[in-house]
């Protein structure tokens, strides 16, 4: 399973539900566009560190951004940007998933459920 950054996010914030939503998964997933979002929203260092913690303590894989990757997430923006208002990380989180096989898990169902070769898993915090 692929894990959008706001549910890592709830995780941090100490949302139970997300908690056992990471618990319970089987593999433990983030695209690189997730991980460059937690790093960039850190305030401070100790947070910035926090951050490397949580993800190495939990195992998390980071996928790499291939070339694959990259042209499907311009085809997102191509067909999504202005009818559904996908932007640029939403659309390389979702071409992470698609590319990779994997059912992506997010709160964020606005931006993701327009794009029909995405296997979604919608979280209510």
């Amino acid at each position: 399973m692929l894990f959008d950054t706001d549910i890592l996010v709830f995780v941090q914030r100490g949302n139970r539900r997300a908690i056992k939503v990471i618990e319970k998964a089987e593999e433990l997933c983030i695209s690189i566009q997730t991980y460059m979002e937690l790093l960039q929203d850190a305030n401070n260092e100790d947070q910035h560190r926090y951050t490397l913690k949580f993800l190495q303590d939990f195992n998390f894989q980071i996928i790499s951004f291939t070339e694959n990757i990259g042209h499907r997430a311009a085809i997102y923006i191509e067909e999504y940007s202005l009818s559904h208002g996908v932007r640029a990380g939403d659309a390389i989180i979702a071409a992470t998933a698609v590319e990779q096989g994997m059912t992506l898990i997010s709160a964020n169902a606005k931006h993701f459920r327009p794009i029909q070769d995405l296997a979604l898993k919608i979280f209510k915090p």
